[in-house]
């Protein structure tokens, strides 16, 4: 299943509304309010690449006061055993 790590710049002291708005997006899996360049970073998951492409381009990037965002799609994982 196609995923993507989203790190997202919000408007300030706007992180924990657009946190809250996020877990209302279909597909996203979790979200972190963090302390760095970015202020959220989320894991996305979707069944094709396209449909991944959609929900960062048309929910999650217009979601209000996200200011920006930079999408890795995820190439391959490894989890800890």
């Amino acid at each position: 299943m196609p995923e993507a790590i989203v790190l997202i710049n919000t408007d300030i002291g706007a992180e924990e509304e657009v946190l809250n708005q996020l877990m209302n997006v279909e597909g996203v899996r979790e979200a972190h309010i963090v302390y760095g360049v970015y202020d959220i970073i989320a894991k996305v998951e979707a069944p094709t690449t396209e449909k991944l492409k959609e929900i960062i381009t048309s929910n999650i990037r217009k979601i209000p006061k996200v200011r920006s965002t930079l999408t890795m799609i995820v190439v391959e994982t490894k989890l800890k055993q």
